[in-house]
């Protein structure tokens, strides 16, 4: 009669722990799955960083196109 226990203890881990920890996580998810006010800000801070950065790359490559027109091409070893 020893399995009684051990029997009650598994159905229960079944059907009610593991329902209960994945409800758990779930609701944390969705919790978490909205951007905060914070998030959103930095977000648009490095979008503007990047965009700032793309325009410096872009002059610098007409800087160089006008400067240096082969820098484009690939150098050949010796």
């Amino acid at each position: 009669m020893a399995e009684g226990p051990f029997i009650i203890a598994i159905v229960a881990i079944i059907f009610v722990a593991m329902p209960a920890t994945i409800l758990k996580y779930v609701t944390e998810w969705r919790k978490v799955k909205a951007l905060s006010t914070d998030d959103e800000r930095l977000i648009d801070d490095l979008w503007q960083t990047a965009q700032r950065l793309e325009r410096r790359v872009e002059t610098l490559e007409t800087i160089l196109d006008k400067e240096a027109p082969e820098w484009r091409e690939p150098q050949r070893r010796s």
